[in-house]
């Protein structure tokens, strides 16, 4: 089938983020939305993604997108009669220090103020909810009971369905080229298959939203780096309803899958991927296993829970993950092209983020204007020596490092 010559709005990434802007600007503003996937839905980052969703961030707006996630999640699977694998099994954040457990105090406090209600715990209350955790080092532990996990995959493609429901034209196989712009504006974007004039441009390329934006123009500092987990054996004494795990001062992650678990972290020592443009064939694909960069975070495992060491691991997923130099996303009205619209660099989260960042996007879009204060992710909030890829690197490699630091005290 061959391209139209013309759509209101061209999203351009056919993952998480894209699918559900598309969705959203097809089932809540009956837009006329062309997504164009250079290889095959979810082919990017989204299809190895861990899958983990947690919504408290320090900013309410940012809250407020990851809540409307989690509520998306629940009920997408009803009305698109596709499974998305979501489980609201709850977050347990583990406390080592004093300090930690300050932290997760304030984030107490935070979390009633947007509506949520996150309880403190002892470390042997924790232990009653994950019976397999070594807790001697605890001071305590958090639990957020309406966090969960889902099927990255699963969701994008009930988002697409989603969108396809609505009347949103999507395909696959077809890389956008380049733009044709008039007087500040995208007037047209050229694909392989030929050329769609347009009203309005979504760049939700993932880990190639920097090289499209540069076809535009448009700066977007981001940064691919190798990101890793690995999948166990079956457990046995596992529920499969245990909770999601974040140990922060041990830098890991944990969720169950499949009577398995899931687990990795944000190591000191980050591997940035290629610095220069992502090759446009890297689809469905991942890194070779790098067993002694991982043996960091096995290690802290093993401390955690010292039943994984009777278990066989099937499978190290290593694959790249776009960050960012302050760590948080970018999403918003790129300024340099008035009607290009940007949202990518989500920082390992974009599953958390993906059903509410979709939303605002496509608000955005028709609106001209964010639905929330946004600023904490405005693309506009990076100055243009951020064009300087040698410092987005720099930047982004230290905020890596420092995913699980202690948030600093206001």
């Amino acid at each position: 089938m061959s391209l139209p010559s013309h759509a209101q709005i061209v999203v351009i990434g056919g993952g998480i983020i894209g699918c559900s802007t598309a969705y959203h600007l097809a089932r809540d503003h009956n837009a006329d939305v062309l997504l164009l996937e250079q290889g095959k839905l979810t082919s990017g980052s989204t299809w190895h993604a861990a899958g983990l969703v947690g919504q408290l961030r320090s900013s309410a707006a940012i809250t407020q997108v990851l809540k409307y996630s989690v509520e998306l999640y629940k009920r997408l699977d009803q009305e698109t009669d596709l499974s998305t694998g979501w489980k609201m099994t709850g977050c347990l954040r583990l406390a080592c220090n004093a300090a930690r457990m300050e932290e997760f105090k304030r984030s107490a406090k935070t979390a009633k103020s947007f509506g949520m209600e996150m309880e403190l715990l002892s470390a042997s209350e924790a232990k009653a909810l994950w019976p397999l955790l070594e807790v001697n080092d605890l001071v305590g532990a958090s639990f957020l009971p309406t966090d969960g996990q889902a099927n990255p995959s699963d969701i994008a493609q009930s988002l697409a369905k989603g969108a396809r429901m609505n009347g949103a034209d999507l395909r696959e196989d077809i890389r956008v080229i380049g733009f044709e712009k008039s007087g500040g504006r995208i007037t047209a974007v050229e694909t392989t298959e030929g050329k769609v004039t347009c009203d309005s441009v979504v760049n939700c390329a993932g880990q190639w939203a920097r090289q499209v934006g540069a076809m535009a123009g448009v700066m977007v500092p981001l940064q691919p780096i190798k990101h890793q987990y690995v999948i166990t054996e079956p457990l046995k004494g596992l529920s499969l309803d245990a909770p999601t795990i974040r140990d922060p001062d041990r830098r890991t992650y944990f969720k169950e899958d499949v009577g398995g678990i899931v687990f990795g972290g944000y190591e000191p020592n980050p591997i940035p991927w290629t610095t220069g443009d992502v090759p446009n064939d890297f689809a469905f694909q991942l890194f070779d296993d790098d067993w002694d960069h991982f043996a960091q975070h096995m290690e802290q495992a093993l401390v955690r829970i010292p039943t994984l060491g009777e278990v066989g691991i099937k499978q190290m997923i290593n694959g790249p993950e776009s960050f960012t130099p302050d760590g948080n996303f970018i999403l918003g009205q790129a300024p340099e092209c008035e009607n290009m619209y940007v949202g990518a660099g989500f920082n390992a989260f974009g599953i958390a983020s993906g059903g509410g960042a979709g939303w605002a996007l496509a608000q955005w879009v028709v609106d001209g204007k964010p639905p929330l204060d946004l600023a904490d992710v405005d693309i506009r909030r990076f100055p243009q020596d951020y064009r300087d890829h040698d410092k987005v690197l720099h930047e982004t490699l230290r905020f890596y490092a420092d995913h699980y630091a202690l948030a600093p005290q206001l």
